[in-house]
């Protein structure tokens, strides 16, 4: 398995994934909650989890060339 591979598999913590996101922790829980956030990974009750190919295709579904796009 690459070195790319791993990365992108590996599994990271709320507050890291609001740093990868820059977003607010606050905003991930909220998400989770409502929906439309980046897919998770509940590890158990008190633990979640995000797999950073998760965090970067919800980055690149968000991507638009001009204002007058939606997501």
């Amino acid at each position: 398995m690459s070195q790319e591979s791993v990365t992108k598999s590996a599994l990271v913590d709320e507050r890291e994934a609001a740093s990868i996101l820059c977003y607010s922790v606050r905003a991930l829980q909220n998400w989770r909650h409502r929906g439309g956030g980046p897919d998770f990974v509940k590890v158990s009750s008190r633990s979640i989890r995000y797999r950073r190919a998760d965090l970067d295709k919800w980055n690149a579904a968000r991507t638009v060339s001009n204002t007058s796009q939606t997501i």
